[in-house]
C-alpha cells in the first residue's frame, strides 16, 4: 500500500511501491486522502454538495497512470477516503504487508513541532513502514 498526495514526494513513493508491488506480484493499494480544512477549530459551513473528491480521484488517476506501466495497472487498486492522512494510512495498513510513502523533507526542530505523515505512520502502523527521501526514479 502507498499513500499519495501529487506531491513530488508522493510520487517517489508511488514508484518505490509500484517496482516493489512488481518484484512481489502483490496488488499494489493506492491511497489518496481529503478533507475540509478547520482552521482554529472552525469547520467550514455546508457547501450544499460540493466535494472536492472527483478532483481527488482525477488527479489519483492522473498520478498512477504516469507512473505504473498499462499493463501493470490490472494490479493496481485505487483508493479515494475522507479523512486525516496520517490516521486513514494507518486504519487502512491494518492486514497489508508493507506502507510506503513519502516525505516532503522536513526535519530536526521543525519535524518535531510539525510532525508529519510519516513520522505518524512509522510510529502507529501495524506493519513496516517505507519512508522514500529523494529520487528513486531512473
Amino acid at each position: 500500500m502507498v499513500g499519495v498526495d501529487g506531491s513530488d514526494s508522493s510520487r517517489q513513493a508511488l514508484v518505490w511501491a509500484q517496482r516493489q508491488a512488481t518484484l512481489t506480484s502483490a496488488t499494489l493499494r493506492v491511497v489518496t486522502c481529503w478533507d475540509y480544512p478547520v482552521s482554529y477549530g472552525w469547520n467550514p459551513p455546508n457547501l450544499c454538495d460540493f466535494s472536492p473528491e472527483p478532483e481527488v480521484r482525477r488527479v489519483l488517476d492522473e498520478l498512477v497512470d504516469e507512473v505504473v506501466p498499462r499493463d501493470a495497472q490490472r494490479s493496481v487498486e485505487r483508493v479515494v477516503l475522507r479523512g486525516h492522512p496520517a490516521q486513514e494510512l494507518v486504519e487502512q495498513s491494518q492486514g497489508v504487508a508493507l506502507l510506503v510513502v513519502g516525505t516532503r523533507g522536513h526535519g530536526g526542530f521543525s519535524g518535531l513541532l510539525l510532525g508529519s505523515v510519516g513520522e505518524y505512520c512509522v510510529t502507529h502502523a501495524p506493519c513496516p513502514v517505507v519512508v522514500v527521501h529523494g529520487t528513486v526514479d531512473g
